[in-house]
């Protein structure tokens, strides 16, 4: 589940890596490049819902191999032509790809940890290895021949479409909701304010992440005085914090409570996005790594907080805390592309330093729940 996991979720960080070829082989604007991450992420934010809604009512084992073929074919498309309309339609369904998958990747994962937050956490790496992975993807397949060469990049999903299936086969995944193995129903009612408080703190995590996969290539470029080399390797870097992150929220979710080290990882990424925003040089790489360890240390626990909060409605928790809230941040891109051309590229990311401060306070009072 953690590899498949990480071919899906190689689309999810591929949009962002693109950016920077769109821009420079095709002369898009910041706002014209950000829509093609709004694209990605608007019928996304939209259908993700609906699958967390329909996979706590049935099992759709199937979803799972399926969404990870459509993620992969709408990314490979992307290059290919120069329509601006067609693009966005083929990022789009790759978007509704990711959708599909994660509601019912976050069930089954769940029920083969047992409720482990550790293992959780390696499920929750597998994706952040695949954001790690796109740029590099990327830019060694459009180096080979430029954005023509994107259909390369259905390799990671026919690898996923297998190992999601394998996957499923060792599981024995239930084609029927069953009581106990955390996806049926719970004596325990839904805890609905909680689980809004923690949306919103998502949602706040969301926009500067996506944010910063869209732009930072760009701005690293800027502010280090480097090429292609130094943007793309800020953007790994960012990436790859999350190797580091995730493994750690889990292992500290064993010593103390799950709010308590998702707060502090707010606390510590206002510190680290404003460092991003405001040292120059190589310094720069130093705080994009704290801010990527803030972003995602709380990153597995987040599902897990959802799905406790809403011990009745699994698949629709995780749904939002692993894809919706993920997807919102998308939306936010193109305001950041648009302000970014109308002052600059730095002025344009400065807001971002409040946004996990806001997060920090809604989940200030937050209780931890009890778990499944």
């Amino acid at each position: 589940m953690s590899w498949g996991h990480a071919c899906v979720d190689v689309y999810q960080g591929a949009v962002a890596a693109l950016v920077p070829f769109f821009v420079s082989e095709r002369a898009y604007s910041y706002a014209a490049a950000s829509g093609v991450v709004l694209a990605a992420s608007l019928l996304s934010s939209v259908v993700q819902p609906l699958f967390g809604a329909l996979t706590d009512r049935w099992a759709l084992p199937w979803l799972l191999p399926v969404s990870a073929l459509f993620a992969g074919a709408g990314v490979a498309l992307s290059g290919v032509g120069d329509s601006y309309a067609l693009t966005l339609a083929v990022v789009a369904v790759s978007g509704i790809g990711v959708a599909a998958y994660h509601p019912e990747a976050a069930r089954v994962a769940r029920r083969a940890s047992r409720g482990s937050h550790t293992a959780m956490g390696w499920f929750s790496l597998g994706g952040n290895l695949g954001f790690a992975a796109a740029p590099l993807l990327v830019a060694a397949v459009v180096a080979t021949g430029g954005l023509d060469a994107t259909p390369l990049l259905v390799v990671p999903a026919l690898a996923g479409a297998a190992l999601c299936a394998a996957a499923l086969r060792s599981i024995g995944a239930p084609t029927e909701k069953a009581p106990g193995d955390g996806t049926g129903t719970s004596a325990r009612r839904d805890d609905w304010a909680s689980f809004a408080r923690l949306s919103g703190a998502v949602v706040c995590r969301s926009i500067v992440f996506v944010a910063l996969a869209t732009f930072l290539s760009l701005y690293a470029r800027r502010r280090t005085g480097g090429g292609e080399v130094a943007g793309t390797a800020a953007l790994f870097v960012l990436y790859l914090g999350g190797a580091v992150g995730t493994v750690a929220g889990g292992k500290l979710a064993t010593r103390h409570q799950r709010v308590t080290v998702v707060r502090w990882s707010y606390a510590l990424t206002v510190l680290a996005v404003a460092g991003v925003i405001l040292v120059p040089g190589p310094l720069l790489y130093v705080f994009v790594a704290l801010t990527s360890a803030g972003l995602y240390v709380p990153f597995s626990l987040h599902v897990t907080l959802g799905q406790d909060y809403l011990p009745g409605r699994v698949g629709t928790a995780s749904g939002v805390t692993l894809g919706l809230t993920v997807s919102v941040g998308g939306l936010a891109s193109p305001m950041v592309g648009a302000l970014a051309d109308a002052t600059s590229l730095r002025a344009a990311l400065a807001p971002l330093i409040a946004l996990p401060a806001l997060g920090w306070l809604l989940l200030r009072t937050l209780r931890e729940p009890e778990s499944l």
